[in-house]
């Protein structure tokens, strides 16, 4: 059962990136008629995270090594990410969230997060992954520890960054400014994106790198999207600003 979710999720994520090089998924700012009944954006987004929280925990109760110190640990790592995703972030949404997205992004997003809270809850309460009191002092958990908290502080920082640029009531954009900004136009993807390869580094597990694997394919491709929407809306953009990588994409 997991090595066959793990393949859909790797086969997922190879397909996910190749189909959004070419269609930007239709929701936010590329949000367009076509894709079906729309609902709420705000809605949606609790909607589809909400088995990054709920599932994932019914699936780390399963194994053998739940409530264990390192399991606990990487359980609380996961959860400090997601409990903000599923029930703070969407709340404190400016102008989008009264905007409305295709039913079809959160009804896929839901088989995925299942599929993700699956591989990776029981994973990190499983047996065979060797979590002793001991792990914590290996390369992987130290580099993966440090890697997760860098991202999450990079996403965490950029995400109130975008919402400070809107005052409440306004659903335009504007180019946002300061930090990370000055090198790529989306260093919350970025952050996002080393946020789980640190997790798949610090767990040091085929679901993280699956994981990580997909966020990848799913952000990068809309990085690029928004960078060129950025250029193209703005014309006093900055030429040296990247879109996802400083200096380099």
């Amino acid at each position: 059962m997991h090595d066959t979710v793990y393949l859909s999720v790797l086969v997922a994520a190879v397909l996910a990136g190749l189909a959004l090089l070419f269609v930007q998924a239709p929701y936010g700012r590329y949000v367009r008629s076509g894709w079906g009944p729309t609902m709420s954006t705000r809605w949606a987004w609790i909607i589809m995270e909400s088995p990054a929280v709920l599932a994932f925990v019914y699936f780390y109760v399963q194994g053998e090594t739940a409530g264990e110190t390192v399991s606990l640990l990487f359980l609380g790592m996961w959860q400090l990410h997601y409990v903000h995703r599923t029930f703070i972030y969407p709340l404190r949404m400016r102008g989008s969230a009264a905007r409305q997205t295709p039913v079809l992004i959160p009804s896929l997003a839901v088989l995925f997060n299942i599929a993700n809270a699956y591989l990776n809850g029981s994973w990190i309460s499983n047996i065979e992954a060797g979590y002793t009191l001991a792990w914590l002092s290996t390369p992987m958990f130290l580099i993966g520890f440090v890697l997760f908290f860098v991202g999450f502080i990079i996403n965490r920082w950029a995400d109130a960054k975008l919402r400070a640029l809107r005052p409440p009531g306004d659903a335009g954009y504007y180019v946002p400014r300061g930090g990370m900004y000055e090198w790529i136009s989306c260093p919350n993807y970025f952050g996002e994106i080393l946020q789980w390869f640190g997790w798949a580094i610090a767990t040091w597990s085929t679901a993280g790198l699956a994981f990580a694997l997909f966020t990848t394919a799913n952000l990068a491709p809309r990085a690029l999207s928004h960078h060129k929407w950025y250029r193209q809306k703005f014309e006093d953009y900055p030429t040296k600003r990247k879109a996802l990588i400083p200096g380099v994409l």
